[in-house]
């Protein structure tokens, strides 16, 4: 999936989840696992969490459009992290070797 950040774009590779598959996410996942993808039916600002994931990953919030509305790197066991605005796509990318050209053009943008 193709999204811009400030008038730059990137592809990245992402499995959409099912609702199932939404409640889980990144929990008891390898550092290596895929990218995934999270469709929500309208904008919200609902907060994720990091239990039970043992490695940090990047969480980008999207608009419909897939442009960047915020992003952070989510450390494992955080309570709550929860974005500026309202989103209507979730993107968590596991931080490892695979994702490394995705990580650093977050990076190189600021504020991770």
């Amino acid at each position: 999936m193709k999204i811009s950040l400030n008038k730059n774009k990137i592809d990245i590779k992402v499995k959409t989840l099912s609702t199932a598959g939404k409640f889980a996410g990144l929990m008891f996942k390898s550092e290596n696992s895929g990218n995934l993808l999270f469709k929500f039916s309208k904008p919200a600002r609902h907060p994720i969490h990091s239990f039970f994931v043992f490695f940090p990953f990047l969480a980008v919030w999207l608009n419909k459009k897939n442009k960047v509305l915020d992003f952070k790197i989510v450390h494992p066991w955080k309570l709550s992290v929860t974005p500026k605005t309202p989103f209507a796509n979730l993107i968590e990318i596991p931080i490892n070797r695979k994702n490394q050209k995705i990580i650093k053009f977050f990076v190189d943008k600021g504020k991770v």
